[in-house]
């Protein structure tokens, strides 16, 4: 059996009124956050713990499920348990849609991926014309029909992301946006060749648990949260012109804003 990394872990208090199993699991996040473990990385494994703080198994496995609840840790049958990757994209909400980055013919989320040194991919992709929700309707002016594009996110391989956009069927019917792939520069860079020049966006955001549709799509580990996003664009006319509804993996993101002070 492989000897624990010296001095990474320490000894239990035997006078603390905090239960053991939480005591193993304070010792692992510290270790985890100071970068003892790596991401990626393997924690020692059960009977290693139960050697190294003479403890029963059952109390080190208690400790290592609620570093799984956290979402620090992700348990792989017959392998161990690993130290979940840490955010690997940040996102620049005051820059992500810049108009420069439409002319370049990049979208949001390849810029980010590119930035963060990931490779980006869009799968389960599905357009079709359907009628909105009650929440879509009134934020886009209601509309009675609309077009939708569902899309997965991933980051090399990982899904991270996924979102709908809704479009009013008027602006976005027999044109490249309803097609799968609108083009470089994605549906903004066409809502803006078809004259609806964008003007701002807004942005509502919470955190929730997840579904478990969600927990399925996005793979999401035990204990780990979703970001839920909606963002309206509007044109230079004040027109609602698409509501994007997005549910993003809380571990693989950092959400960075620049807000002015006066």
């Amino acid at each position: 059996m492989a000897a624990l990394p010296p001095g990474v872990l320490g000894s239990l208090d035997p006078t603390s009124d905090r239960a053991v199993f939480r005591q193993i699991a304070d010792q692992l996040r510290e270790a985890i956050d100071k970068g003892s473990f790596a991401e990626g990385s393997k924690l020692p494994s059960e009977s290693e713990l139960v050697e190294h703080f003479g403890v029963s198994r059952m109390t080190v496995r208690n400790s290592l499920s609620v570093l799984q609840g956290e979402g620090l840790v992700s348990s792989e049958h017959g392998k161990g348990v690993f130290v979940r990757p840490r955010p690997p994209v940040r996102r620049l909400a005051s820059d992500r849609f810049a108009r420069r980055h439409r002319e370049q013919g990049k979208s949001a989320f390849t810029v980010e991926a590119e930035a963060a040194g990931s490779r980006p991919e869009v799968d389960n992709l599905e357009v079709k014309e359907e009628r909105p929700s009650t929440d879509i309707s009134a934020r886009l002016g209601a509309p009675r029909r609309v077009l939708a594009r569902r899309r997965r996110y991933l980051l090399d391989g990982r899904p991270v992301e996924f979102a709908t956009s809704y479009l009013p069927l008027d602006l976005a019917r027999d044109t490249p946006i309803a097609q799968p792939n609108p083009g470089p520069g994605g549906i903004y860079a066409r809502l803006e060749e078809l004259g609806h020049h964008l003007d701002h966006f807004e942005e509502e955001i919470r955190a929730r648990m997840p579904s478990p549709q969600e927990v399925k799509t996005l793979r999401l580990g035990s204990g780990v949260p979703v970001i839920h996003l909606i963002r309206t664009a509007f044109d230079t006319k004040g027109r609602a012109v698409e509501v994007c509804d997005t549910v993003m993996a809380a571990d693989a993101y950092v959400l960075n804003y620049q807000l002015p002070a006066t």
